[in-house]
């Protein structure tokens, strides 16, 4: 039977640059919460293992210090050189990415199976050893599947972020709005009229571009000057019933974080903070150093109840947004709290 056209094999017609971002997510096990998912899932399959072959609490409790030196360090040292030489590996043909990291997990799991004679925990025979050697292989392969599994779906969540994004961000009545007022100041000062236009200009600008690879992010500072043009034109609209304050840290300037972040937050903040109250409303934009962190709070007075009840897109797509670049190093809370209503991320640095 002839295959039908649209049945064919398909190809990866993705360009070169976001094919290597992808394959990049694929190796990225430098996340917190990826090294903690990896070191206690192999202590529990350790655990089990051993208990299955104790006799007593006791026994068990001394057999599982002794070999948890022998995984900690084996599973350590494998992520570390793996985080290390991700670049390298995602340049790979397919067969040698799969591989290199199984053989390089049975060389960590052998490694740590001769440390632990060497700290004299235990003495092991050569079957013993072999038997560490491809623990460590079938870890490394179990390991490798799943960050694929996770690269592939964090392709169409993405998308989708990008998509919900686009919707809840950039509204039509947004910019109905901006054009009247730029309309309005053509005949009574054309200059504000064309920064209005230039500053709506880069909103879609970046709004519209090509989704592409963003596995790195863009800078806070780059975020905080787009939500000063976004501000700038509602300023226009609502005058002196829009209050802004600005309380930026110079040294979160650096600080990587997913595209549009800040916007749809200060959007949030004018919609349901300014534009339903008659004196209108405060927004404050803090961002602050700390440690091995960056705090960003977006914080809006309330009042009366907007009129658009909203439906908390924007909030989980930028907490999905942040959950697939971050994991779980980064926290998003947003709640009501003294007549204002506060949104804290916090990010590592």
């Amino acid at each position: 039977m002839v295959q039908p056209a649209w049945e064919e094999t398909r190809l990866d017609v993705r360009p070169p640059a976001t094919r290597l971002i992808d394959a990049q997510r694929r190796f990225d096990v430098c996340h917190v919460g990826l090294v903690l998912r990896a070191v206690l899932g192999v202590q529990l399959v350790l655990a089990l293992g051993l208990a299955m072959s104790s006799e007593t609490l006791s026994l068990w409790a001394w057999s599982m210090s002794g070999a948890s030196v022998a995984a900690l360090s084996g599973v350590l040292a494998w992520l570390l050189v793996v985080c290390a030489a991700k670049r390298v590996l995602a340049r790979l043909p397919e067969s040698a990415q799969w591989t290199l990291p199984i053989l390089l997990g049975a060389a960590c799991a052998y490694g740590g199976a001769r440390l632990l004679e060497a700290v004299e925990l235990g003495g092991l025979g050569e079957l013993q050893r072999i038997a560490a050697a491809a623990a460590g292989a079938l870890a490394a392969g179990v390991l490798l599947g799943w960050l694929k599994l996770r690269e592939r779906a964090q392709a169409p969540a993405d998308a989708l972020a990008r998509l919900v994004e686009l919707q809840s961000r950039i509204r039509p009545h947004f910019l109905f709005n901006t054009l009247n007022t730029a309309i309005a100041l053509v005949r009574v000062d054309p200059s504000r009229a064309e920064s209005v236009l230039e500053d709506l200009a880069e909103l879609f600008h970046v709004a519209l571009a090509d989704a592409g690879p963003t596995a790195e992010g863009v800078r806070l500072s780059q975020e905080v000057e787009l939500a000063r043009r976004y501000l700038a034109i509602e300023q226009l609209r609502f005058g002196e019933r829009l209050r802004v304050n600005w309380h930026l840290d110079p040294h979160a300037d650096d600080v990587r974080v997913p595209p549009l972040l800040l916007q749809p937050l200060v959007e949030n903040a004018v919609r349901h903070g300014v534009e339903p109250n008659d004196l209108g409303g405060d927004v404050d934009i803090v961002t602050r150093a700390r440690g091995s962190e960056v705090e960003i709070r977006v914080v809006n007075t309330v009042g009366l109840p907007s009129r658009a009840q909203g439906h908390g897109l924007a909030l989980r797509n930028v907490r999905q947004r942040l959950r697939l670049m971050h994991d779980v190093a980064a926290r998003l809370e947003a709640g009501p709290g003294d007549g204002r209503f506060v949104v804290r991320i916090v990010l590592p640095r």
